[in-house]
């Protein structure tokens, strides 16, 4: 469970770190895909 959610957290956040210029869009959809983590997980957040 947590390596899977690792693995999915640092892929959200290579994928932030990899933008020019951050966007409140990218801000959106890096949280998005977080959340969706953490439900796939199980975690409450």
């Amino acid at each position: 469970m947590f390596e899977s959610l690792s693995d999915k957290l640092k892929k959200t956040l290579k994928n932030l770190r990899g933008q020019g210029k951050l966007t409140p869009e990218h801000v959106d959809a890096a949280l998005r895909e977080i959340r969706m983590a953490l439900l796939e997980a199980d975690v409450n957040y």
